[in-house]
């Protein structure tokens, strides 16, 4: 079929190539009657930018600079139907039953704030994203270095700092140095005297880090803060290195599954391990101390149920993903619990047209719409966040309900949740309202980090995935609290 299909567009080669022209000529026409001249974004995380603007260009795409961290994009423009996609949203739709998503503006998987403006704003057109970042030198500093954690690259620094055994600490607080640097909520902290290297090839090593990884990293020269927590504070804890196993095979999504190892070795370097699911009782959890579960069916026995609980209740986190958390709730390894709509025992049943059943049973699934979420800032799973928004991407019917603790709820759906896509009114009245897409539940010592969602989905969710990386990299740090006890310095 492949050949054919080549054969047929080489003898249609003069059909297509006028096919082609028309499409593009009609697209200016239509810029040109669009009321919006340009969409407009900015940004502060800088990498996260720089991967979406390399989209744009990947689909050939205007892009312009205005300013710093500030970006427009002309409709009028040959690409202007790509445009649209990247951008446009809907509220009304002609269908209710979509073979995949309804929604796929492109700008809502990165998380991008931006407006539609009536007039494009003048700037310099960007050809590639190689120049992008501009990074300043970093300065030799005998006490200590700091990144802030507001850069999406900023896991993938981690992860190679602790490949080289760096000590790195992270801030579980907001603090100013005298050096007139500002850190937020997750940054990470480089003592120089806790390192197995002199201070110079400290300073050596991280240069080249900071140019591969082009995230800026501080020079300090004291741990007296001139605003918040000082460097020495409880505060500051030490970044334990992700030991991460994930279950494959039979029964278990493999989608989800390809879509974390991606994640995981194409942007962060980090292993993970997999195992077959007929083999996991063979496996010995305590060389791990995180298990990610991507939706499946998990049919666990009674000795499987009682080691994973045991592991957990030692320190260990589990990150679940979709359906996962079902399995963990109906094995009660967990107790939280899923929302159901509950069914009116005295209601008649009402007849309808066979031929109607698909659109009827259609209508209410998920093929995939964007959902606004609230972020709680100061909680580990969203250090790194520059705004307590957040677009999440939604392709199934999973609805955890929200924490029976009022620190176990790091992200919630917002009262007017609709971004983009075809969402029907019972689930907007019956199941949105009443669940959370970001659970965090207690056992033991441990914890279980519960994602309704998808936030890997298809490799190119740079909004959300930055949540699951904080989940492996801090989970050991993550509590839940217990109101009406004291808290300590280590909960979270």
């Amino acid at each position: 079929s492949s050949l054919a299909t080549v054969q047929a567009a080489v003898e249609n080669k003069s059909t297509l190539r006028k096919y082609q022209k028309a499409f593009f000529k009609s697209a200016l026409e239509r810029s040109g009657k669009d009321k919006i001249k340009a969409y407009t974004f900015k940004d502060t995380d800088a990498n996260k930018t720089k991967a979406f603007v390399d989209k744009l260009l990947r689909h050939k795409i205007q892009v312009q600079q205005t300013s710093e961290n500030s970006f427009s994009v002309p409709t009028e423009q040959p690409q202007y139907r790509m445009v649209q996609s990247f951008f446009e949203t809907y509220e009304t739709y002609r269908d209710s039953v979509y073979y995949d998503a309804s929604a796929w503006s492109v700008a809502h998987f990165y998380n991008i704030k931006y407006k539609g403006v009536g007039k494009a704003p003048q700037g310099k057109e960007i050809k590639s994203t190689a120049e992008l970042i501009s990074l300043k030198p970093l300065m030799r500093s005998n006490y200590a270095y700091g990144v802030d954690a507001q850069d999406y690259n900023v896991p993938a620094l981690l992860q190679e700092l602790q490949n080289e055994k760096f000590v790195v600490s992270s801030a579980f607080k907001p603090f100013k140095t005298k050096e007139g640097f500002s850190f937020s909520y997750g940054s990470l902290l480089i003592p120089v005297a806790l390192q197995n290297d002199t201070s110079e090839e400290v300073h050596m090593r991280l240069e080249k880090l900071q140019e591969k990884h082009q995230v800026q990293i501080h020079a300090l020269s004291t741990g007296y803060s001139v605003q918040g927590v000082d460097l020495g504070s409880g505060n500051v804890r030490v970044v334990k290195k992700p030991k991460p196993l994930m279950i494959i095979g039979e029964g278990i999504r493999s989608y989800e599954a390809g879509e974390v190892w991606h994640l995981l070795d194409t942007r962060v370097g980090m292993p993970i391990i997999k195992v077959h699911q007929h083999r996991f009782n063979q496996i010995d959890l305590e060389s791990y101390n995180t298990l990610v579960l991507v939706s499946g069916s998990y049919n666990w026995d009674k000795e499987t149920i009682r080691k994973i609980q045991t592991w957990v209740n030692k320190g260990n986190t589990i990150v679940a993903i979709g359906t996962a958390n079902n399995a963990l709730i109906k094995h009660k390894i967990i107790n939280e619990k899923i929302v159901v709509k509950k069914k009116d025992s005295t209601a008649v049943v009402v007849t309808k047209p066979y031929v109607d059943a698909p659109e009827n049973i259609g209508r209410e699934k998920l093929g995939g719409v964007f959902l606004k979420g609230n972020l709680d800032l100061t909680h580990p799973l969203n250090f790194g966040y520059t705004n307590k928004d957040l677009t999440l991407y939604k392709n199934n019917l999973v609805w955890v309900s929200p924490s029976k603790s009022s620190y176990g709820t790091p992200v919630t759906y917002d009262a007017d949740p609709h971004v983009d896509g075809y969402i029907s009114k019972t689930i907007r009245n019956s199941f949105l309202p009443k669940s959370a897409p970001v659970v965090v539940s207690a056992l033991g010592k441990g914890r279980v980090i519960m994602f309704a969602e998808n936030p890997n989905f298809r490799g190119t969710a740079y909004g959300s995935n930055r949540m699951f990386l904080n989940a492996l990299f801090l989970g050991n740090h993550i509590r839940v609290p217990k109101e009406g006890a004291t808290v300590s310095q280590d909960e979270h």
